[in-house]
């Protein structure tokens, strides 16, 4: 029987009770290693705070926004990285720059708005103000008032700035580390970085925004598009309308780390074969009945010339860059608490694109978002898992398809090599 996708809670049945969640010190990862991940990684609170220490803050790249977000001198807008606020600003020298969004006096938010133009950067709480790069330029009453109060006299403007991040950009797009020892970002990207470089060809513009809150830890979403037989599987819309069905040409790239993957299929390679109908013909993918009363949606231009009708492109840990027919869109995970996470999609399109083709952009963003006839079936997993897997105290997932190891499968899109690399880099981060 099929299951509907849904958010209905199933009525609750009689079960065997189960052990209360172990502390972290006793967490035993499964002896598979990253071949299975228990469910306890998913719930766990300790876990959850560790993460933002040894993933957020450590050793990684960040996605912050594109540069057209903050197009002028004065121009900023607030993010996050994991937990912390960020602050991503276009400054007097013409550079895009990022810091920590909390004041070095008493910890209070600097910037409260989401996008603006600032010839500073005010803490309302004791007004002390920062240059657009994060430099501390004004305390009020430093030196006192009549002689009394005011800050030491050895207090030096210079020591108590804002925390300030490494920033990087490819292609438009701005990441950010807390780590001053990353690598370079087109290093850390690797072979992934082909596939920014790919849909990013030009001078980019926003076309709009969509945010969303999942009531799931953000590892289950993130596994999500790294996941890359689950597409043919799970969404109805692109195998019965042929964006994307395990029947045409397609591959996986990943980078040698294992922490980035794209993967992309082209529309119209179809080649049948009687092992792949004899699934097939199982699939909810693949439903004839259904029709669209408008297919204008399913008119795309191949605008990069190679024939890929989607490309789905992840970088750890939490970025994720789209090309589903000529819609294109960043996404940004932000986790919020070990139970839920937030995913804001920025679609874009290219600053010389004509008015038709911009057109063409807004109706195809149909396809994605938090409702999208593509994507809408993602968020709604990965709240089912959750309530599958309750607080974790039992069970963990099985990932094999494709093989058993990190390297090995070739590059088809039928197999979780992907997900093994993420966990096994996760848990060389989080040293578990």
């Amino acid at each position: 029987m099929n299951c509907p996708l849904s958010d209905t809670v199933p009525p609750t049945s009689p079960a065997s009770p189960v052990s209360g969640p172990l502390p972290v010190a006793a967490r035993r990862w499964p002896a598979e290693g990253f071949r299975r991940a228990p469910y306890w990684v998913y719930s766990d609170s300790d876990i959850y705070a560790r993460e933002q220490a040894a993933i957020f803050r450590g050793a990684s790249w960040h996605y912050l926004g594109l540069e057209v977000e903050v197009p002028e001198v004065g121009s900023f807008k607030s993010t996050y990285i994991g937990e912390l606020p960020v602050i991503m600003t276009r400054a007097d020298d013409g550079a895009v720059h990022a810091m920590l969004n909390r004041c070095a006096h008493r910890g209070n938010l600097v910037c409260r708005e989401a996008f603006g133009r600032a010839d500073k950067l005010n803490c309302v709480y004791h007004a002390w103000n920062y240059n657009l790069k994060g430099d501390l330029t004004f305390a009020a009453f430093r030196h006192g008032l009549r002689g009394e109060g005011g800050l030491p006299k050895d207090f030096q403007y210079a020591e108590h700035g804002l925390r300030k991040l490494r920033v990087a950009t490819i292609c438009g797009l701005v990441f950010a580390t807390f780590d001053d020892q990353m690598p370079a970002l087109e290093d850390w990207l690797g072979e992934v970085g082909d596939g920014i470089r790919r849909v990013c060809r030009g001078p980019l513009k926003v076309l709009g925004y969509d945010t969303q809150r999942i009531h799931a830890n953000w590892k289950a979403y993130h596994e999500n598009p790294r996941d890359s037989y689950h597409a043919n599987i799970l969404h109805t819309f692109y195998g019965t309308f042929g964006l994307s069905r395990q029947s045409q040409e397609s591959g996986m790239v990943l980078d040698r780390s294992g922490r980035h993957v794209y993967f992309y299929t082209k529309a119209n390679t179809d080649r049948d074969s009687a092992d792949y109908q004899a699934t097939a013909s199982a699939l909810r993918s693949h439903n004839d009945a259904l029709t669209l009363e408008d297919p204008s949606i399913l008119t795309w231009r191949d605008e990069f010339g190679d024939g890929i009708s989607v490309q789905i492109l992840t970088t750890y840990p939490s970025f994720v860059l789209h090309q589903i027919a000529n819609s294109l869109a960043t996404r940004q995970l932000l986790p919020k608490g070990p139970g839920q996470c937030d995913l804001v999609w920025t679609y874009f399109g290219f600053a010389d694109d004509d008015e038709e083709t911009t057109r063409m952009r807004l109706v195809q963003a149909n396809l994605a978002g938090s409702a999208g006839m593509v994507s809408v079936e993602d968020a709604a997993v990965c709240e089912m898992i959750r309530r599958a897997v309750g607080d974790g105290a039992t069970g963990e997932s099985f990932i094999e398809m494709g093989g058993r190891d990190l390297d090995g499968g070739g590059n088809t899109k039928l197999s979780e090599r992907a997900i093994r690399n993420f966990w096994h880099a996760y848990r060389q981060d989080m040293g578990l």
